[in-house]
């Protein structure tokens, strides 16, 4: 396991931003953490680093973003899925075995889903260190 130290939000961009320029297609991050964590700014970071321009938002309610840059993007947000048949419903794996990487937040809710190949990332806060601290854990 990884782990990284942000103290702010543009820490956080970054650390995604630079992680992002190392990553090759076909790859799986899944992004964990409580609400307010920092995921979207991760996310925006990360796509930033795969040269994407676009405004990066939380795919909520859509459940999956696409995002062209050096690389596809394939955002999901697995926050709101109830049942797997939603999942498959959008052709999942044309996207997990896709010639882009995917970004999963809210892995949990679809665990069984997720190939164990997958590049786990846990964003974590604790308090007593500040309210922009957050631990950034990276399991491979």
């Amino acid at each position: 396991m990884e782990e990284h130290h942000s103290y702010n939000p543009l820490a956080t961009y970054e650390f995604a931003y630079n992680l992002a320029k190392t990553a090759k297609k076909r790859e799986i991050y899944t992004l964990s953490g409580d609400l307010g964590v920092g995921k979207t700014v991760f996310a925006q970071g990360f796509a930033s680093g795969l040269d994407i321009s676009d405004n990066v938002v939380s795919p909520t309610f859509t459940i999956l973003n696409i995002y062209e840059g050096s690389l596809p993007l394939y955002h999901f947000d697995m926050y709101r899925i109830e049942d797997l048949d939603e999942l498959v419903n959008i052709g999942h794996e044309e996207y997990f075995y896709g010639d882009g990487i995917c970004l999963i937040e809210w892995p949990e809710m679809v665990i069984k889903e997720i190939p164990s190949n997958a590049i786990n990332i846990k964003i974590t806060k604790s308090p007593e260190k500040g309210d922009d601290y957050r631990r950034i854990a990276i399991t491979r």
